[in-house]
């Protein structure tokens, strides 16, 4: 009875997050992408963070030369995260994660 009661409420979970997603801003996905790595690189899942960090990474756009200097620079981090992440580092990894997070809500809240 119990498993049954667990996997009913994992599927209502799993539909609002497809909900939540399929409805979310690029911006806003963004940020989940942030959280998920965030949470990941708590958890030291190596693959789970590197994943987030590749997404960030085809998020990336280099179509202009104002945003080409920002991507860049945003590429060489998430670069140096994955790195990171491969020594065990998590703490610079958590922590560089959280900042660029932070910025970017500052960023969108200006809006």
């Amino acid at each position: 009875m119990y498993q049954a009661t667990a996997h009913n409420q994992k599927a209502r979970l799993n539909q609002y997050l497809l909900k939540e997603i399929l409805e979310a801003t690029p911006q806003q996905l963004i940020i989940k992408l942030y959280d998920f790595a965030i949470v990941n690189c708590q958890r030291q899942n190596l693959e789970k963070t590197n994943l987030a960090l590749q997404e960030l990474i085809n998020a990336l756009r280099f179509d202009g030369e104002d945003v080409a200097d920002v991507a860049n620079g945003l590429l060489k981090l998430y670069l140096f995260c994955q790195e990171q992440m491969r020594k065990k580092n998590y703490n610079v990894v958590y922590k560089i994660l959280t900042e660029l997070r932070d910025t970017w809500l500052k960023a969108l809240n200006s809006l």
